[in-house]
């Protein structure tokens, strides 16, 4: 296959084109008038502020490099946003869909109770809850997935549901209950599902909280059966107690727990800055809170004054086992028996790590931790 030459002459005529195209190209481009960017109008609704302050020229971006917003004191992670926008905290007030936000809530609760429920115990909680006022967010835990069911009490559409199989309230507590979420609150009650509330009115024993000083509470215990504690049990001659006489041996200390400063962990009642630090103390992976009634102490001072069991308010344990039949069985023991065993474990877990985080502390800074009381 042949190549036609091109004449020397047609050369000549394409680059006498190319040159007088781009010479035309270039006067036509000097005679217009000059395009800025400024005399763009883009709607103020399009883009941000900030955005237009950028496409005005290279002086707005160089402000904004030069001057990057970093606010140490904004909570971590949001150091790079503006004071004025951190929005820190939440809560679980429902709102609508709709309409303006400031308009969504004609009220907002006061209190938040928890329950860790299982349906079975539908009756007990919806006779619980009715215990509770509009002053009070109601938050189930469900711990066996059954969450629909519940609706067939009118009061369970207006509650938060979360569901997660086979789970305890401490667990829940750990991961839905940051202090954070709950600080719109003035209390928390933290209840297991098994507790009678035949003589209990709740906003009566806000009252008695709130006139007796009380960071931490619980309901007396009026017992079916046998009580563990004598701090919990109920006395007919008082609002409040704070402080007991136990068993010999019991109680090396008489202002330590489980003599003062003690409530139990079926049905405790923590003020807002009581929950945050007791939240911080409960350990990630353990799920059954044992040991945690003995160290709550650790979060208010003096323990002995601020912790307390509320006499004129009452309750009842009813020592449903339900507990126990989330487990499993392991190695020829019962379900039960290994869910026990796991609670034992994790109190002295728990033992060993506050015993060592005060001791390694209080290394740091020079004092002998043998000569301290800090655990009984």
């Amino acid at each position: 296959m042949g190549f036609s030459k091109r004449k020397p002459n047609q050369s000549m005529k394409f680059i006498v084109i190319f040159f007088f195209g781009g010479f035309l190209g270039l006067f036509i481009g000097l005679s217009l008038p000059t395009f800025s960017t400024t005399k763009l109008s883009l709607p103020s609704s399009l883009l941000p502020s900030i955005d237009l302050a950028c496409i005005r020229g290279n002086n707005a971006w160089s402000f904004m490099k030069n001057n990057q917003i970093w606010v140490p004191t904004n909570p971590r992670g949001a150091e790079r946003l503006p004071p004025g926008i951190i929005n820190a905290q939440s809560d679980f007030f429902l709102r609508r869909l709709w309409g303006l936000p400031n308009e969504d809530l004609t009220s907002k609760p006061k209190y938040l109770v928890t329950f860790t429920v299982g349906y079975q115990q539908k009756n007990n909680i919806d006779a619980a809850v009715k215990k509770f006022s509009k002053d009070f967010t109601i938050l189930l835990f469900h711990y066996d997935g059954r969450t629909t069911e519940w609706d067939e009490f009118e009061w369970s559409k207006r509650a938060i549901h979360v569901s997660v199989h086979k789970q305890t309230k401490w667990w829940y507590a750990k991961r839905f209950l940051h202090p954070d979420i709950v600080a719109s609150y003035e209390y928390i009650f933290i209840w297991d599902e098994d507790l009678g509330v035949e003589h209990f009115n709740a906003e009566e024993y806000i009252r008695l909280v709130k006139k007796h000083g009380l960071e931490i509470s619980q309901p007396a215990l009026e017992p079916q059966k046998g009580l563990i504690w004598n701090m919990t049990k109920r006395r007919n001659d008082s609002e409040v107690h704070k402080e007991t006489q136990e068993k010999p041996g019991k109680c090396k200390y008489p202002l330590l727990p489980p003599c003062a400063a003690f409530v139990e962990i079926m049905a405790p009642v923590f003020s807002r800055d009581a929950w945050r630090c007791v939240w911080h103390m409960i350990q990630n992976e353990f799920v059954h809170g044992w040991g945690l009634d003995f160290a709550f102490r650790k979060c208010v001072e003096p323990a002995h004054e601020k912790i307390g069991v509320v006499d004129a308010q009452w309750i009842v344990h009813q020592g449903i086992p339900s507990l126990g039949d989330q487990g499993e069985a392991q190695t020829g023991k019962p379900a039960w028996r290994a869910v026990k065993e796991r609670c034992g474990m994790e109190w002295r877990m728990f033992q060993g790590r506050l015993t060592n985080a005060e001791k390694g502390y209080y290394k740091s800074k020079g004092i002998d931790f043998s000569d301290l009381l800090v655990h009984n």
